[in-house]
């Protein structure tokens, strides 16, 4: 079982609906052990799960949750974020029970508002770390913001991502520190464009943390953008960031993992100067509000084994699909993990890693 010190100064003050104080540096931090990195000794491999976006039901406009309030949606999945070291992965929308939608009303328009009794369940799924650098995050306002950092706070789930408020965390699990910040495209995210900025917060994390891990929401979405273009994305009118660039800068600058989401499908994964990346991680628990055909509802979760360098040693790719108000369930078929295999052989060149049919992946020496 993990053993998780997460100490979070408080940057909400009374209500859930209160505006957060600036809080831009870290103030999710490690609990106070003078210990230094040289000083801590680590465990030879460490295991980390990713999973993609997650938006468990909403209440806007109107209700669709899933049966028993939600507390089967992550049945299939749980016991591979559970034993994982650390479990990661994008919180994609408001978690609050009130407010005005900030969403227009065209065909391109949605917002996703998850009721607060749900939270427990992203705890008891095993999440340690949720992206909140998403174009959902703030579908209702500064009030769904805050009622979402204080759930996430109430649970012991770090957060980061949008501008001005959480810029990283920094949590220790089993005498482990991981460093984590999550960057967007959105106004009020902190920008995967802005790569000063970029830089700078994954240097901090690297002073304290002995694993950086790098979470983005970006790319053009759907079924027609599965496959890892080079350049910046265009989506909408909005740049949706130069993907496979900004992957590798947070490499060269001290990440150890990044992983992504935003295109509602998934993309190839990349072994780059021995670290990990995934490029798209799908819908992985978005039991409504999102269209779940086809490739649309692939969802894996991806478990990883690293170096107590942060190197990736060996993985394997876990296959789910979704249906309408369920949530993701096993795929014994394994054509998630066939996708991925798939995508990474025709959009990674010279890659360093080998997917078979089943999903593991290997290292090519």
């Amino acid at each position: 079982m993990k053993n998780l010190l997460l100490s979070i100064a408080m940057i909400v003050a009374g209500s859930s609906c209160a505006p957060a104080a600036n809080s831009a540096q870290q103030d999710q931090a490690v609990s106070q052990d003078s210990t230094t990195k040289e000083q801590r000794q680590l465990p030879e491999t460490l295991t980390v799960a990713m999973t993609g976006d997650i938006m468990m039901g909403t209440t806007f406009p109107t209700v669709e949750l899933p049966a028993n309030d939600g507390r089967d949606i992550f049945r299939d999945t749980k016991e591979i974020t559970l034993q994982a070291n650390i479990a990661v992965g994008n919180l994609e929308g408001a978690v609050c029970d009130g407010g005005q939608s900030t969403k227009g009303s065209g065909p391109n328009s949605y917002s996703f508002r998850m009721p607060t009794r749900f939270a427990p369940l992203l705890k008891d799924a095993g999440y340690d770390f949720l992206s909140m650098a998403n174009n959902h995050a703030r579908d209702f306002g500064d009030e769904g913001i805050a009622s979402t950092e204080r759930v996430l706070r109430e649970q012991g789930i770090a957060f980061s991502g949008i501008e001005g408020r959480q810029e990283s965390a920094i949590v220790e699990i089993d005498g482990v520190r991981y460093g984590l910040c999550a960057f967007g495209h959105n106004s009020y995210t902190l920008k995967h464009a802005d790569l000063d900025k970029v830089k700078r917060i994954i240097s901090a994390l690297r002073k304290d943390a002995d694993i950086v891990i790098v979470s983005f929401h970006g790319g053009a979405e759907g079924k027609a953008h599965n496959h890892l273009p080079y350049g910046q994305e265009v989506f909408l009118g909005e740049n949706r960031g130069d993907l496979r660039n900004f992957a590798h800068f947070c490499i060269d600058n001290g990440a150890d993992i990044v992983y992504g989401h935003g295109p509602h499908v998934v993309r190839a994964v990349e072994v780059y100067k021995g670290h990990f990346i995934a490029y798209s991680l799908g819908n992985f628990c978005t039991p409504y509000g999102m269209n779940l055909s086809g490739i649309s509802g692939y969802s894996p979760v991806v478990r990883i084994t690293i170096g107590s360098d942060g190197t990736f040693r060996e993985g394997r790719i876990y296959s789910f699909l979704q249906t309408k108000g369920v949530g993701p369930r096993r795929d014994d078929t394994n054509a998630v993990a066939r996708e991925i295999k798939s995508l990474t052989e025709a959009d990674i060149k010279d890659s360093r890693i080998s997917i078979d049919d089943e999903g593991n992946i290997t290292l090519v020496h």
